[in-house]
């Protein structure tokens, strides 16, 4: 009963959270025009998924100083911040003046609002995943962790709904004017609802719990003690995460811009293809998560990154030669497989990584650093790239490419598939 507590709860916070985060990247072409007018479109557009990009500069800062602090006082009270702050950031977005309104303090304050919503998502995923490992047993770890991604993807659903339908009822004149801020005051319901669910979380760290290592005082979960004692492990974390982060972020978010200018495709379509990659995600991870438990992680890691390497370029291809609502799908839902495959074992292993009392610190310092580098700024990659080469299909070279650099991470991480992470000599 504990564990499904702590699932629902986790699962229904981190969703809010995710909703008011990525939203922002299905509304690009929109904001692009009021926020960034006196560009073209290709600039407005590059701008646009540089200003979503900025909110993950700040996620290493806020995975440190939140990941320190659930180490420190807990798991609850630090996702309880994470709620306060994503809501700030989105009523922020919601009320933001645009750029005819008040000229070039607008995208300032566009920014400002992303960094705060960065550094609330750098700490929320480190912490929420914690918990999740902490409440599990060693047979079941895959499983319970696997509640993160699926909130993440159920929360990507509802944002692709939500600015789906509003695009499909309304008229382009009144989402410019006013609907596009419709999903970022709905998103303000994150601080009520989501602190009234994590209220009733059952804490899963003792904070007056000597380390099981050591008789020295605990280092509050500290960077330097994350990094002097678990050097190695940062850095073959980071390298093996950001094959799932890239491969995550191009195919939900930019995907439907790519389907918008470069397919032709309505919004609408582009943004239910976005859909589908939340549903699949939140319908398959806790699968994926159990088929973890039972053959490893890393071996599923590999396998779904060889699929994606097989599938990535003659996606890509059959979607520019037959630019079709159904081929768009079909390519969604199978990279959408290939991501939950790799990314659920991959956020599994973060926190196996590092003992207790610097877990939340060591994953949220990894997972921020990877997502950083080449999750929130693959969309801006992306584009630059298809405008600099002119070819349609650079975004697949470049997804090919990251995913297998970052195979060579896992050969210096140990996989904890059926151990106990806890024991004094597991670290």
């Amino acid at each position: 009963m504990s564990r499904r507590r702590t699932i629902v709860a986790t699962t229904i916070g981190n969703a809010l959270e995710f909703f008011d985060f990525t939203v922002y990247g299905f509304l690009a072409l929109v904001i692009g025009k009021l926020f960034f007018p006196t560009f073209s479109s290709y600039g407005q557009l590059l701008l646009t998924v540089a200003s979503f990009g900025v909110g993950f500069i700040v996620r290493p800062l806020g995975g440190i100083v939140i990941g320190s602090y659930a180490d420190r006082a807990g798991r609850k009270k630090a996702m309880t911040l994470t709620i306060f702050l994503m809501a700030l950031g989105c009523a922020m977005i919601a009320f933001a003046p645009t750029y005819a309104q008040i000229g070039v303090a607008a995208p300032i304050l566009i920014v400002l609002a992303r960094l705060i919503q960065g550094f609330s998502a750098g700490g929320e995923v480190g912490a929420s995943t914690t918990l999740l490992v902490e409440h599990a047993t060693p047979k079941n770890r895959g499983y319970m962790a696997s509640w993160q991604f699926a909130s993440q993807g159920l929360g990507i659903l509802l944002g692709a709904v939500v600015v789906g339908v509003l695009l499909t009822a309304l008229p382009a004149q009144a989402m410019e004017s006013w609907g596009w801020r419709v999903p970022f005051l709905l998103g303000m319901l994150i601080a009520p609802v989501g602190m009234y669910i994590r209220r009733h979380l059952e804490e899963s760290l003792d904070v007056h719990e000597a380390p099981a290592t050591t008789d020295a005082p605990r280092p509050h979960g500290s960077l330097s003690a994350v990094c002097r004692e678990h050097g190695k492990t940062v850095l073959a974390a980071i390298l093996s995460i950001i094959g799932g982060t890239a491969a995550a972020y191009v195919v939900t978010f930019y995907m439907p811009t790519y389907a918008i200018r470069e397919l032709g495709l309505p919004p609408p379509v582009a943004l239910f293809g976005a859909a589908l990659t939340g549903l699949l995600s939140f319908a398959l991870a806790p699968l994926v998560g159990v088929w973890s438990d039972r053959i490893g992680r890393k071996r599923l890691i590999v396998a779904s990154r060889v699929l994606l390497a097989l599938l990535i370029y003659p996606g890509f291809l059959w979607l520019n030669a037959s630019p079709t609502p159904t081929a768009l799908y079909t390519v969604v839902g199978l990279l959408s497989i290939t991501l939950v495959m790799q990314t659920v074992p991959g956020i599994t292993m973060l926190p196996e990584m590092f003992p207790k009392h610097v877990r939340a610190t060591g994953m949220s310092l990894v997972y921020s650093v990877g997502v950083a580098l080449f999750g929130g700024f693959s969309p801006f990659i992306s584009t630059w790239l298809l405008n600099a080469t002119g070819n349609k299909l650079a975004p697949a070279w470049y997804l090919l490419t990251v995913s297998m650099v970052s195979l060579l991470g896992l050969l210096w991480m140990r996989d904890f598939t059926g151990k106990d992470i806890d024991a004094a000599d597991a670290h």
